[in-house]
């Protein structure tokens, strides 16, 4: 399950501090991400925790946690979790490309400097490693929410479409600031979430704004939660339709014979 506005971060958080003080440990991962206060794709459904090289863990209890094995530097820990620097550190390179960028975004969101993000995978060796570095690059501090993030991370992968978040658009007057705009082929993608868009003044609010959008020229596609966390292939399928559709509608000799 996502994590929206902190509601479950509470809970989880408690779970891991408990789990790494029973292990002696430190909370890290996804579950440190929480700690700081960072959105998550997906909430870990397990505590995850790292222990140094060689503790003994016995294996009923090992089973109850996500369990990580790694020696770390003093720098490395903040109390009983690890530090914000090792926390973006672990998550840019165990997680997904897609649950990475979700973190990255919201740890920018949160005011974590973007240059330092930069530094710390310059500087990563090892096993995974490369991902960081990429994920560090495509963070972006404008993206709302694990969901937008997860949606740019899908649009990154389609050939010829490139995604900016939260852009104005003007045309002349405002029409708007969608959630992922590629100007150069007037697409626009919009995470829908019930939670922001339920309701009859919201639907007719965004009815209108996607008229606009439409009218001007611009192709809009909207996306669920349910499509975007559960579904990225088919995600991914439509926007590939989508830029051969727009790519031979503006330049019909840009597409290859």
């Amino acid at each position: 399950m996502a994590l929206q506005r902190g509601r479950y971060a509470l809970p989880t958080v408690d779970d891991a501090l408990a789990a790494a003080h029973r292990l002696t440990g430190v909370v890290s991962g996804l579950s440190a991400a929480l700690h700081w206060g960072w959105a998550v794709q997906t909430v870990p459904d397990r505590p995850v925790v790292t222990v140094p090289r060689g503790r003994r863990i016995r294996s009923a209890t090992a089973g109850a946690v996500s369990l990580h094995v790694a020696d770390l530097g003093a720098d490395d820990v903040d109390g009983i979790v690890t530090s914000k620097d090792r926390t973006l550190l672990d998550c840019l390179r165990r997680e997904p490309f897609d649950s990475a960028l979700a973190v990255a975004d919201s740890a920018l969101r949160d005011g974590f400097p973007r240059p330092r993000l930069l530094a710390i995978t310059r500087d990563a060796r090892g096993p995974g490693a490369t991902q960081a570095r990429q994920v560090a690059q495509s963070a972006d501090a404008r993206a709302a929410n694990p969901f937008e993030s997860v949606l740019r991370a899908i649009a990154g992968r389609v050939e010829g479409l490139s995604v900016v978040p939260q852009v104005s658009i003007r045309e002349p007057h405002f029409l708007g600031r969608p959630d992922l705009v590629d100007e150069r082929l007037r697409i626009i993608l919009e995470a829908d979430s019930f939670e922001w868009h339920g309701g009859r003044t919201a639907l007719a609010r965004d009815a209108r704004r996607y008229n606009a959008f439409v009218v001007a020229g611009w192709l809009v596609l909207r996306f669920s939660w349910e499509d975007v966390m559960l579904q990225p292939l088919d995600v991914q399928a439509v926007l590939e339709a989508a830029v051969v559709g727009r790519t031979e509608a503006r330049c019909p000799t840009c597409l290859p014979a």
